[in-house]
């Protein structure tokens, strides 16, 4: 069969991600595939709601789970390598990611969004040219001039259960860049999202990986109201077990590492 005659599905199937495998990237934890990351946009016209188009990605490559590093569109053969580089780098954007690539099953074509003004962004490559993900994180860590000690707070793993929950693309975003400031040294961030959004969570996942990192040795999380502090005690916070405490009649016990209070 020819390649022009093969499908889009059929291109990924038989050429991307064996490129992908061959270049280093483990297909349970690094690979996914047909990504779908946003529902579309909310549209209310009178008393109607719909939906706008989904948002997705043929591919999306992690450094490690819920850090994606790469975007991949993907073409059928009758396109040319490049035909595909604008709908990568608009979800590039959408996910906060440094690397968009496009593929008809020839080659690939890489656009480098770390690169400053004025150097090479866009350069095709072979398939079986493609970077491991060892090179495309050193190349982000060498755009972002982050350190070995740094490298090791951003790149501490999520908390994970059972459940398989995992953070929204934007909660994604929050959490990452949180990390990546904090371990540059800065320390005040302001984190604005609408009711409904998943702070307390958003919240959760930062303060788990700075604790999990040593980064950070103790932390407080505030509320106004009890019933917040303790519905986040006995939900969201409840994997922190025996090193969280509620701070009550303004008494702390310097034992533990987690710490709830009220504002007042």
């Amino acid at each position: 069969m020819n390649n022009s005659d093969l499908s889009e599905r059929d291109i990924c199937t038989k050429y991307i991600t064996p490129a992908l495998v061959a270049a280093g990237w483990d297909l349970q934890s690094q690979i996914r595939e047909e990504v779908t990351f946003t529902a579309g946009r909310v549209i209310v016209r009178g008393s109607q709601v719909s939906r706008g188009e989904a948002r997705r990605a043929d591919y999306v490559l992690y450094q490690k789970p819920s850090m994606p590093i790469a975007v991949i569109e993907a073409k059928d053969n009758n396109h040319s390598v490049g035909a595909g580089m604008q709908q990568a780098l608009t979800g590039a954007e959408a996910l906060d990611v440094p690397f968009a690539f496009s593929t008809n099953g020839n080659a690939f074509l890489e656009h480098d969004r770390t690169i400053a003004d004025g150097g090479v962004v866009e350069r095709e490559i072979g398939l079986s040219a493609f970077p491991s993900p060892a090179e495309l994180w050193q190349r982000c860590c060498a755009a972002k001039n982050l350190k070995p000690a740094e490298q090791a707070v951003i790149t501490q793993d999520y908390h994970a259960d059972a459940s398989g929950k995992a953070p929204r693309y934007y909660q994604q975003i929050a959490i990452n860049r949180t990390m990546e400031a904090i371990a540059k040294g800065q320390d005040r961030i302001l984190l604005v999202m609408a009711t409904g959004t998943g702070k307390t969570y958003t919240a959760f996942q930062i303060i788990w990986r700075l604790w999990r990192a040593r980064a950070k040795k103790r932390i407080l999380f505030l509320a106004d109201r009890n019933i917040l502090v303790d519905q986040t005690r006995i939900n969201d916070f409840k994997p922190f077990e025996s090193a969280m405490t509620k701070i009550t009649n303004r008494q702390v016990d310097k034992s533990y590492e987690i710490y709830l209070a009220l504002y007042q």
